[in-house]
């Protein structure tokens, strides 16, 4: 509990009861949450500022502690009573601007020792414990001031196009052309030239000779094919898909003509 120390050191004096310093412990917790202290008591006073000391007079009443806070952004103003049954102290606090309640019933030998009030090093104990509660039963249910709230991840919608497969492209105008994207992950982007074939990207399904990659030499389907196409019957740029075989001298019979192995046996 670091600053607890020189906090305890500066109060000592007016620590005379385990609860005393149970309610130090307490006051420092709430500060180390972004809350300021104003005063004691249920009402204002006069020139009342944020500190992160302990006001005058905190400890005059050891049966109920009143102390007023207020967190750095001023979004929580917080009543706080400390109220001893027994052997117990029940904290009760109130966030005056919601009207939100919540509260604690801590043990007061289960994180003081009071024989050693003169000792800081041994008066506090189950310190982690003290501040699970504190903070579990307090600052949670509510809620953090701004500067100690947790950040919340970036909204999904702030997700670059690219970044996120599942996403829909945003819609074009009609007659305008898609702009080229390339595939974040590109196993997943076969057959995308055939959603788009004017678009440029890879992946088709559907084979192109003209396209592969394997140099065609004098091949221009717009131009015609001799003695199968007439010319003008195939666009210009047009993908094209030879029913024959391209070029003309062809070397060797054409695969597609010759019959199986074994065609003949009637056992096959």
């Amino acid at each position: 509990m670091a600053g607890l120390e020189p906090l305890y050191a500066w109060a000592r004096p007016a620590i005379s009861r385990p609860q005393d310093a149970l309610v130090c412990g307490i006051h420092w917790e709430l500060i180390r949450h972004g809350y300021r202290c104003l005063g004691a008591g249920d009402q204002p006073g006069p020139d009342e500022r944020k500190s992160e000391l302990l006001p005058a007079g905190w400890e005059a009443n050891k049966e109920v502690y009143t102390l007023r806070y207020k967190s750095m952004d001023d979004a929580y103003e917080l009543l706080l009573k400390a109220i001893m049954v027994e052997d117990s102290m029940i904290l009760n606090v109130m966030d005056r601007r919601s009207q939100k309640v919540a509260d604690v019933t801590l043990a007061v030998a289960d994180y003081i020792n009071p024989e050693h009030l003169d000792d800081f090093h041994k008066v506090y104990k189950n310190t982690e414990e003290l501040r699970m509660r504190i903070t579990s039963g307090i600052i949670a249910p509510l809620g953090p001031p701004a500067g100690k709230a947790r950040k919340e991840p970036e909204s999904k919608e702030d997700v670059p196009w690219d970044e996120n497969p599942l996403r829909l492209p945003p819609r074009q105008p009609m007659g305008a052309r898609a702009p080229h994207r390339p595939s974040p992950l590109s196993p997943f982007a076969v057959g995308g030239e055939d959603l788009d074939p004017f678009g440029g990207r890879s992946g088709g399904m559907i084979v192109d000779p003209l396209r592969s990659g394997i140099p065609h030499p004098g091949i221009d389907p717009s131009s015609g094919i001799p003695g199968r196409l007439p010319p003008g019957a195939v666009p210009p740029g047009a993908r094209f898909d030879p029913f024959g075989p391209i070029g003309v001298g062809r070397s060797g019979p054409d695969p597609d003509h010759l019959p199986p192995p074994g065609y003949d046996d009637m056992f096959m």
